[in-house]
């Protein structure tokens, strides 16, 4: 099953698959609208200027798991951290080829096709990394998705201070642009109704993070800005899932966050311990359409919230919804607004970091806060009002 873009909600969501929870049904979506200017992420609130640069690392000890004519893994990571500098070349969110092929491949039509290369971001392109020693987290993108789906939140954690290495998961996105400028599509949607392809999936990704873990020392010039004994990982739908796989396989990874992804990884049955928190769509409320958050819930055994968002759909964690205007895309009524769903995806994600990877308590994740409304706190305060 190809997965294409939709125009549900008034927002740019991704159909219902076996790698993600179900979108709930709403009513009928309203008409594009026409498309307004190239769209700008909102500036990370951190204080701190972000510098960004990306890394190309081949993994030669195994094979590409969706391509089998190549021998090696290769993949995109891409950096964002605090920097000094404040003026120079803002970093690109993709290429012009890079958005045609996603727009291609997402079924969006009727836009111009490098419209997503003129977003405009808000980190300098390859900066100088500032001194210190930093937390490390660990993105990973939804199924389909190029890393740069998730770059507002990237820049608003790198603002705030930490490291932040996002994997491209070459093969299962639209779109990957490899070392030597070559173009990976989605070889891996080919697959996606196989009996366990979101097992696979996960594994294969849990292989990436640790195998970028061990080589980010040796790769990256900036590397002795990472605090390696202060690691977490953050993914959306599938790479929410692979969080836990990660988590799972390999124990430099001290946190993890899953945003509105069903999960597939097995949790040992004598419990997991390290802290994890659940934030997703309503889709997600104890009960409902996706039961793997209610399995793994009472295997997470450690620090845990389990946080539903009233009026999200499955992208309102991801740069989608913000840059949906400039494919004449507009929220229907009842949907969280995207600076909104912006702002409280960064609010949540940087409070559980702060907590779990600077051991500074954050009251935020303790109840429900006046502040956010929107969100509750399962089982007892989450669900549909």
């Amino acid at each position: 099953m190809r997965r294409t873009l939709a125009v549900a909600s008034g927002l740019a969501v991704l159909a219902a698959s076996a790698c993600s929870a179900p979108v709930p049904p709403r009513s009928a979506a309203a008409p594009p609208a026409t498309p307004t200017g190239p769209a700008v992420l909102p500036a990370p609130t951190g204080g701190r200027p972000v510098g960004t640069t990306v890394l190309h690392l081949t993994d030669e000890s195994r094979p590409d798991p969706w391509n089998p004519d190549v021998d090696a893994r290769e993949l995109k990571v891409t950096l964002w951290y605090p920097t000094e500098q404040r003026h120079g070349q803002r970093a690109p969110y993709m290429t012009p080829q890079e958005s045609e092929l996603f727009l291609k491949g997402s079924g969006i039509a009727g836009v111009p096709s490098g419209t997503l290369s003129r977003t405009r971001t808000n980190a300098i392109e390859d900066a100088e990394p500032a001194r210190g020693k930093l937390p490390l987290v660990v993105l990973s993108p939804g199924f389909t998705k190029p890393m740069s789906s998730l770059t507002s939140l990237a820049e608003e954690l790198a603002s705030r201070g930490y490291v932040v290495a996002g994997i491209d998961h070459t093969y299962e996105s639209h779109v990957t642009t490899l070392s030597d400028g070559r173009v990976a599509e989605c070889l891996a949607c080919d697959s996606d109704t196989d009996p366990g392809f979101g097992t696979r999936v996960v594994q294969g990704r849990a292989a990436d993070v640790s195998f970028v873990l061990d080589r980010l020392p040796s790769q990256w010039d900036g590397s002795g800005l990472i605090d390696r004994s202060r690691i977490a990982m953050v993914g959306q739908s599938i790479g929410g899932a692979a969080a836990v796989a990660a988590m799972v396989k390999d124990s430099r990874v001290r946190a993890g966050i899953d945003m509105d992804g069903t999960t597939y990884a097995r949790i040992p049955r004598s419990g997991f311990s390290r802290p994890f928190m659940f934030i997703g769509s309503e889709q997600h409320v104890p009960g409902g359409g996706d039961s793997s958050w209610d399995r793994d819930w009472e295997l997470l055994t450690g620090w845990k919230r389990w946080i539903v968002v009233t009026d999200a759909d499955h992208q309102a964690f991801t740069d989608l919804p913000l840059v949906g205007p400039s494919l004449g895309v507009t929220p229907a009524p009842g949907v969280l607004p995207a600076a909104r769903a912006a702002e409280l995806t960064r609010t949540y994600v940087a409070a559980f970091l702060d907590q779990h990877l600077r051991s500074r308590r954050q009251p935020l994740l303790d109840k429900p806060s006046p502040r956010f409304p929107e969100v509750g706190f399962c089982p007892a305060t989450c669900g549909r009002s």
